[in-house]
């Protein structure tokens, strides 16, 4: 399983797994316990755990969600203490202690109690998901830069 295989549905609490697409949108089944299967359609806001960044004061303007997890991992190994009924303050703290650049000003409260439930369902469902692949360096968990292939040359 991979970040572009989970997503969130707007209006639905948790995770679910991409298991296939159909004529009028596409079938999901939850990360917990109940594996509930729903088929989202164009009315549901799906985002893909992939396509989604936290924003932040750097140059690039965001961070990849992945690596927010890839940091909360690293440093936590799966026990953050936290929870959705957290302390907003703790969590504050938590989230700067992460993404030191993130930008409090567009980043709510709800949005990092978001990404610390969702973290806590993946360390359940999917440990898997949160070890950085190996192109991966730990530098600051930003992703290694790829080489371009040299022109092939003509004869």
């Amino acid at each position: 399983m991979e970040f572009k295989d989970i997503a969130a549905v707007s209006g639905k609490g948790g995770l679910f797994k991409i298991l296939k697409p159909t004529k009028s949108g596409v079938i999901l089944e939850s990360l917990d316990d109940k594996k509930v299967r729903l088929v989202a359609t164009v009315h549901n806001k799906i985002s893909v755990l992939e396509e989604i960044s936290v924003y932040t004061h750097t140059t690039e303007g965001t961070t990849p969600l992945k690596e927010v997890f890839y940091t909360i991992h690293k440093e936590f190994e799966g026990d953050t203490g936290l929870d959705k009924n957290s302390d907003a303050e703790e969590l504050k703290s938590f989230f700067g202690h992460i993404l030191k650049d993130y930008d409090e000003d567009r980043v709510y409260i709800s949005d990092i109690k978001k990404m610390v439930t969702w973290y806590n369902v993946l360390v359940k469902e999917a440990p898997e998901l949160l070890m950085p692949p190996l192109k991966l360096l730990a530098t600051h968990g930003k992703p290694a830069k790829k080489k371009k292939d040299a022109p092939a040359k003509k004869s």
